[in-house]
């Protein structure tokens, strides 16, 4: 699927990732802060290959990219 596709996915909860990306079980969330939260807005996330979470923006290629699948 598309980036677009992706991203309406990602803010009705669900998680993507790359077909493309060499790091296998990795993905894309979103994060909305609460009252305990040191963040004020939204953010999109990314859980690393050793499933570390850190802030994620897309690149060029991601955001061109039409091989998103949904995380199961």
């Amino acid at each position: 699927m598309s980036f677009s596709d992706a991203l309406v996915t990602i803010k009705n909860g669900k998680s993507v990732y790359r077909e493309g990306w060499n790091g296998k079980g990795m993905f894309v969330s979103l994060q909305t802060p609460d009252e305990n939260s040191k963040m004020g807005l939204p953010y999109l996330y990314i859980s690393t290959v050793d499933g570390k979470l850190v802030p994620w923006l897309a690149s060029q290629t991601d955001i061109l990219a039409d091989d998103w699948e949904i995380k199961e």
